[in-house]
Protein backbone atom coordinates (compact mmCIF):
# COMPACT_ATOMS: atom_id res chain seq x y z
CA UNK A 1 0.00 0.00 0.00
CA UNK A 2 1.39 3.30 -1.05
CA UNK A 3 1.10 6.24 1.82
CA UNK A 4 -0.76 9.66 1.68
CA UNK A 5 1.76 12.25 0.53
CA UNK A 6 1.34 15.92 0.35
CA UNK A 7 -2.90 16.10 0.44
CA UNK A 8 -2.70 13.68 -2.86
CA UNK A 9 -5.08 10.55 -2.61
CA UNK A 10 -2.50 7.11 -4.21
CA UNK A 11 -4.19 4.02 -3.90
CA UNK A 12 -2.62 0.68 -3.60
CA UNK A 13 0.48 -0.17 -6.23
CA UNK A 14 -0.76 -3.43 -8.29
CA UNK A 15 1.98 -5.62 -8.41
CA UNK A 16 0.13 -8.28 -11.10
CA UNK A 17 0.71 -5.63 -13.62
CA UNK A 18 3.66 -6.08 -16.68
CA UNK A 19 5.11 -2.73 -16.27
CA UNK A 20 5.63 -2.08 -12.49
CA UNK A 21 8.18 -5.27 -11.64
CA UNK A 22 10.18 -5.02 -9.09
CA UNK A 23 12.52 -8.24 -9.57
CA UNK A 24 12.86 -6.89 -13.60
CA UNK A 25 13.79 -3.62 -11.99
CA UNK A 26 16.75 -5.15 -9.80
CA UNK A 27 14.24 -3.76 -6.76
CA UNK A 28 13.55 -7.23 -5.47
CA UNK A 29 17.53 -8.18 -5.81
CA UNK A 30 19.20 -8.97 -2.31
CA UNK A 31 22.60 -7.23 -3.97
CA UNK A 32 22.47 -6.57 -7.37
CA UNK A 33 23.49 -9.93 -8.92
CA UNK A 34 19.74 -11.46 -9.98
CA UNK A 35 19.70 -13.14 -6.93
CA UNK A 36 15.78 -13.21 -5.58
CA UNK A 37 15.31 -11.30 -1.94
CA UNK A 38 14.90 -13.49 1.26
CA UNK A 39 10.95 -14.46 0.83
CA UNK A 40 10.57 -12.87 -2.28
CA UNK A 41 8.17 -15.11 -4.92
CA UNK A 42 11.33 -16.34 -6.59
CA UNK A 43 12.86 -17.66 -3.40
CA UNK A 44 11.43 -22.13 -3.89
CA UNK A 45 14.27 -23.05 -2.28
CA UNK A 46 18.26 -24.17 -2.49
CA UNK A 47 19.75 -27.09 -4.54
CA UNK A 48 19.61 -27.63 -8.17
CA UNK A 49 16.02 -28.72 -7.96
CA UNK A 50 14.85 -25.08 -7.26
CA UNK A 51 14.55 -24.84 -10.85
CA UNK A 52 15.47 -21.76 -13.13
CA UNK A 53 16.06 -18.32 -11.64
CA UNK A 54 14.36 -14.97 -13.06
CA UNK A 55 17.84 -14.22 -14.68
CA UNK A 56 17.84 -17.22 -16.47
CA UNK A 57 14.22 -16.36 -17.92
CA UNK A 58 15.27 -13.06 -19.10
CA UNK A 59 18.09 -14.64 -20.94
CA UNK A 60 16.05 -17.13 -22.22
CA UNK A 61 13.61 -14.19 -23.68
CA UNK A 62 16.33 -12.01 -24.60
CA UNK A 63 17.99 -15.08 -26.41
CA UNK A 64 14.03 -15.57 -28.15
CA UNK A 65 13.33 -15.05 -31.70
CA UNK A 66 10.41 -12.88 -31.12
CA UNK A 67 12.84 -10.57 -28.94
CA UNK A 68 15.40 -10.47 -31.29
CA UNK A 69 12.39 -9.28 -33.87
CA UNK A 70 11.35 -6.11 -31.93
CA UNK A 71 14.97 -5.43 -31.42
CA UNK A 72 15.55 -5.59 -34.94
CA UNK A 73 12.43 -3.61 -36.18
CA UNK A 74 13.65 -0.94 -33.30
CA UNK A 75 16.88 -0.56 -35.29
CA UNK A 76 15.33 -0.39 -38.49
CA UNK A 77 13.68 2.32 -38.04
CA UNK A 78 16.05 4.13 -35.43
CA UNK A 79 20.07 3.95 -36.99
CA UNK A 80 17.83 5.41 -40.42
CA UNK A 81 16.00 8.07 -38.83
CA UNK A 82 19.66 9.07 -36.66
CA UNK A 83 21.49 9.17 -39.12
CA UNK A 84 19.04 11.31 -41.65
CA UNK A 85 18.41 14.20 -39.47
CA UNK A 86 22.22 13.97 -37.75
CA UNK A 87 23.04 14.47 -42.00
CA UNK A 88 20.06 17.32 -41.85
CA UNK A 89 21.40 19.08 -39.06
CA UNK A 90 24.83 18.73 -39.91
CA UNK A 91 24.36 20.30 -43.83
CA UNK A 92 22.33 23.13 -41.74
CA UNK A 93 25.04 24.12 -39.55
CA UNK A 94 27.63 24.02 -42.61
CA UNK A 95 25.69 25.72 -44.54
CA UNK A 96 25.19 28.74 -41.78
CA UNK A 97 29.42 28.60 -41.73
CA UNK A 98 30.33 28.05 -45.52
CA UNK A 99 27.41 29.68 -46.70
CA UNK A 100 26.52 32.43 -45.33
CA UNK A 101 25.44 34.37 -48.49
CA UNK A 102 23.09 31.51 -48.99
CA UNK A 103 21.65 32.10 -46.27
CA UNK A 104 20.78 35.41 -46.35
CA UNK A 105 19.06 35.05 -49.40
CA UNK A 106 15.78 36.64 -48.31
CA UNK A 107 12.30 34.29 -49.12
CA UNK A 108 9.54 36.78 -47.96
CA UNK A 109 9.91 39.84 -46.41
CA UNK A 110 12.23 39.73 -43.53
CA UNK A 111 12.53 35.84 -43.85
CA UNK A 112 15.65 34.98 -44.73
CA UNK A 113 16.72 31.00 -45.82
CA UNK A 114 18.37 30.44 -42.60
CA UNK A 115 15.25 31.53 -40.56
CA UNK A 116 13.50 28.49 -42.94
CA UNK A 117 15.77 25.86 -42.35
CA UNK A 118 15.86 27.00 -38.63
CA UNK A 119 12.15 26.54 -38.29
CA UNK A 120 12.66 23.41 -40.57
CA UNK A 121 14.89 21.57 -37.99
CA UNK A 122 12.42 22.19 -35.31
CA UNK A 123 9.20 20.87 -37.69
CA UNK A 124 11.57 17.83 -38.76
CA UNK A 125 12.52 16.92 -34.93
CA UNK A 126 8.25 17.17 -34.14
CA UNK A 127 7.88 15.30 -37.49
CA UNK A 128 10.56 12.41 -36.47
CA UNK A 129 8.70 12.43 -32.81
CA UNK A 130 5.89 11.38 -34.35
CA UNK A 131 7.00 8.84 -36.65
CA UNK A 132 8.98 7.23 -34.39
CA UNK A 133 5.61 6.63 -31.53
CA UNK A 134 3.76 5.68 -34.40
CA UNK A 135 6.46 2.71 -35.64
CA UNK A 136 6.45 1.68 -32.10
CA UNK A 137 2.63 1.55 -31.79
CA UNK A 138 2.26 -0.04 -35.22
CA UNK A 139 5.49 -2.22 -35.03
CA UNK A 140 6.62 -3.33 -31.82
CA UNK A 141 4.11 -2.20 -28.77
CA UNK A 142 2.07 -4.97 -28.81
CA UNK A 143 5.09 -7.34 -29.94
CA UNK A 144 7.12 -6.37 -26.94
CA UNK A 145 3.81 -6.12 -24.56
CA UNK A 146 3.40 -9.83 -25.35
CA UNK A 147 6.76 -10.60 -24.66
CA UNK A 148 6.38 -8.81 -21.37
CA UNK A 149 3.17 -10.79 -20.14
CA UNK A 150 5.05 -14.10 -21.36
CA UNK A 151 8.09 -13.30 -18.97
CA UNK A 152 5.82 -12.51 -16.03
CA UNK A 153 4.00 -15.56 -16.87
CA UNK A 154 7.55 -17.69 -16.51
CA UNK A 155 8.87 -15.97 -13.81
CA UNK A 156 5.35 -16.44 -11.51
CA UNK A 157 5.49 -20.10 -12.44
CA UNK A 158 9.00 -20.35 -10.96
CA UNK A 159 7.50 -19.07 -7.62
CA UNK A 160 4.69 -21.59 -7.32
Amino acid sequence: MVEKQEGRDVGPVRLDDPWCDALASGWGDRDGTGAPAPGGPLATGDGPTAGPSAGDIYLEVQRSEAFQEVRARYRRFVVPACAAFLVWYLAYVVAATTAPGLMARPVAGAVNVAMVAGLAQFLTTFLLTWAYARHARLRRDRAALDLRWDTQEMTRAVGR
